[in-house]
């Protein structure tokens, strides 16, 4: 298993084709320039990206996904910065399953920036009280 970095992350970038009128606030490149200045201006080392476009968030069935949560497993990963929650999922079981158990129990630090949530800070529990549009 490869020994974790103290803030050894990963940007989660997912756009939905019915994402719609937040298309362009949304986009892959939009996410990306937020979310790297956002690692660059806090010090964390990246590891990589994991890029779900066209997909919808009511799946967790997305390569890009899936790809994330194999480097977290293995120890790769120990910080998820995403945009905002609902680009992680628009399926609030699942959702509440990897943010409030899975990345608990693999020590994983969560970020979600425009929602203001950051579980090292104990920001988890706003997570609950968060509705998620399903589209």
């Amino acid at each position: 298993m490869i020994k974790q970095q103290q803030n050894n992350a990963a940007l989660y970038l997912r756009l939905s084709r019915d994402d719609g009128g937040d298309s362009e606030s949304n986009s892959i490149g939009n996410q990306r320039a937020i979310l790297r200045r956002y690692a660059q201006e806090n010090d964390f080392d990246l590891f990589g990206e994991y890029v779900d476009d066209g997909i919808s968030g009511t799946t967790f069935e997305r390569d890009g996904f899936k790809r994330m949560i194999a480097d977290i497993e293995n120890g790769k990963v120990n910080t998820v910065l995403c945009k905002d929650l609902s680009r992680l999922g628009r399926n609030n079981a699942m959702v509440a399953y990897f943010t409030e158990i899975f990345f608990i129990e693999n020590r994983v630090r969560f970020i979600a920036l425009n929602d203001g949530i950051d579980t090292f800070k104990g920001d988890n529990e706003i997570m609950g009280c968060i509705t998620i549009t399903t589209i």
